[in-house]
């Protein structure tokens, strides 16, 4: 299942992210491609917000590379691979262990190669195009048991 919407600012975006972080569950991953400043971080924000608090400070893992977060129902790891050099550096940070009893949100995820989690939510964010209202347009494809994530009653309005 793969689906696009338009979302014309980062509220909007960061609101997306949180409608996603509620349909999540243990072992779920969520990779996050887009330019810099697409809004990648802004989308994991929001998602991480919806399952710990509102006001939860989710700063982008650039630098310590991954963040974990207590949420109420499972833990969550905010990966951000843009520095990583090969596949088995993500690894090396406990992505599978990560995965075993909670969730990962995974910028930049291209660093992991040929070996992404199994089951996934791949979501592209791009710029607007020249002449394109200012905005994000996000494309989800859903991987492994998540092939059919947001469709019947978990459909998104």
């Amino acid at each position: 299942m793969t689906f696009e919407r338009w979302f014309p600012d980062a509220e909007a975006l960061g609101a997306f992210g949180g409608a996603i972080g509620a349909r999540l569950a243990v072992g779920d991953a969520v990779c996050l491609r887009g330019p810099l400043g697409a809004g990648k971080s802004t989308f994991a924000r929001g998602l991480i917000r919806a399952l710990t608090s509102p006001d939860e400070d989710v700063p982008s893992p650039t630098f310590t590379l991954v963040q974990l977060y207590a949420a109420e129902a499972f833990p969550v790891a905010h990966f951000d691979l843009y520095r990583l050099k090969s596949a088995e550096e993500a690894y090396e940070l406990c992505l599978d262990e990560a995965l075993d009893d909670g969730v990962a949100v995974i910028e930049w995820p291209e660093r992991l190669g040929d070996a992404p989690p199994a089951d996934r939510l791949d979501i592209e964010i791009s710029l607007p195009e020249p002449g394109e209202a200012e905005g994000r347009r996000l494309r989800l494809t859903g991987h492994g048991r998540l092939q059919d994530f947001g469709q019947g009653r978990d459909a998104f309005d």
